[in-house]
């Protein structure tokens, strides 16, 4: 492909009739007049950002969470490894890790073990997979600690601000709206957090939503990306916030359930669970998304950027929706006679067998403290 070619491809690609209303152009965010704006190169800043923060959760792990981890009450339950069996490990790893009943059968006969034992062997298999506690408390501890101090901090930023009080303001002086340091660092330190969460995907716990936690990783990250682009950086801030508001009080209820402290972990869920509604159901919905896609109308013709802007808005808003049934299910079970608060997307380990499973007693007690019988209430919960 000719240089001529890719230029006429990237003057196609960044056309001001794409990205901007009418009488606006890529131009009014060039600096001058003592004002500084929004630039793509910037973006690369993110990339060591996001690096840092692998490095810094590592460190924040080992002198932090782990020590936590153990003033809590966390500690790994002794796991039974599965014994070596070539056919049956070529089985969970190729065929299936839940086999049929039919399949135990026939694997029962190829191995000449009992289908009980054939049974245990898959359990047992299963397990040695699943993340340890400490691994997930470790994790959950170096999320609340982000989504907390981020939270507060973008409150800092915005508190003062006119278009968090009205959000309509957000579109005064479009596209010229100058660009303020402590805006700068909020979106570079989120989306160098959200990169980094990336780049951890493989050695992250993965929960039962993993494929939709993706989607809802790489639309956020384009998301603020391209506000950042287009200046869209008001709105931008306050969809940061509102997702920050309800995340950190899911990771600390993920971390006392660890912990077993069970009245307390119910009772984070709960404030998660009202602060989720209220944010991402009510205020993105009714508040956020309306001004960026219907009051928009009033001031402008739509265009290209517009539609790409609010369409990633509602993929977002969809995968809210989706959370909320899975909260709302969990929220069930804090009904009169449900005394066992689990995550839907829950992965906890079976017992080795099915005896032991049915000694364990599932009504006990609620307290705060290490829970020695029954199941804890939450697991492996994560909602952006």
């Amino acid at each position: 492909m000719s240089s001529s070619m890719l230029s006429r491809l990237n003057e196609m690609i960044w056309a001001d009739w794409l990205w901007f209303p009418e009488g606006h152009t890529w131009a009014d965010l060039e600096d001058g007049d003592g004002k500084v704006y929004p630039k793509p190169f910037d973006l690369w800043a993110t990339i060591p950002i996001a690096l840092c923060f692998l490095v810094v959760r590592q460190v924040f792990e080992r002198i932090v969470a782990t020590p936590l981890a153990s003033l809590l009450g966390v500690h790994d339950s002794k796991r039974v490894y599965a014994p070596a069996n070539p056919i049956l490990e070529a089985y969970f790893l190729s065929s299936s890790k839940e086999p049929s009943q039919s399949s135990v059968v026939g694997l029962s006969k190829q191995t000449d073990l009992s289908v009980r034992q054939v049974e245990r062997w898959f359990r047992q298999r299963r397990n040695q997979d699943r993340p340890s506690k400490l691994k997930k408390f470790r994790e959950a501890s170096w999320r609340f600690t982000f989504y907390l101090l981020a939270f507060f901090a973008g409150l800092a930023v915005l508190i003062d601000k006119p278009w968090f009080h009205d959000v309509k303001k957000m579109w005064k002086d479009f596209p010229k709206m100058s660009l303020l340091p402590s805006q700068y660092w909020y979106y570079m330190i989120e989306l160098g957090f959200y990169i980094s969460l990336i780049f951890s995907v493989a050695t992250d716990v993965k929960r039962k939503d993993f494929k939709e936690q993706i989607v809802h990783h790489i639309a956020t990250i384009v998301l603020i990306s391209f506000s950042w682009l287009v200046n869209y950086i008001r709105g931008g801030t306050l969809i940061m916030l509102v997702h920050d508001a309800a995340d950190y009080l899911m990771e600390s209820a993920k971390m006392f359930n660890y912990a077993g402290w069970r009245r307390t972990c119910n009772f984070m869920f709960t404030m998660f669970a009202a602060m989720f509604f209220i944010t991402r159901l009510i205020i993105l919905p009714f508040w956020i998304i309306h001004a960026t896609m219907i009051y928009p109308l009033s001031l402008y013709p739509t265009f290209f950027g517009y539609y790409f802007f609010n369409g990633l808005m509602l993929v977002l808003q969809a995968l809210h929706i989706f959370w909320a049934c899975l909260i709302l299910r969990v929220a069930i079970k804090f009904l009169p006679g449900n005394n066992i608060v689990e995550d839907e997307r829950s992965d906890r380990e079976e017992p080795e067998s099915e005896d032991e499973g049915e000694a364990q007693e599932p009504n006990a007690k609620a307290q705060n403290g290490h829970v020695q019988n029954g199941h804890t209430p939450l697991n492996n919960n994560k909602t952006h």
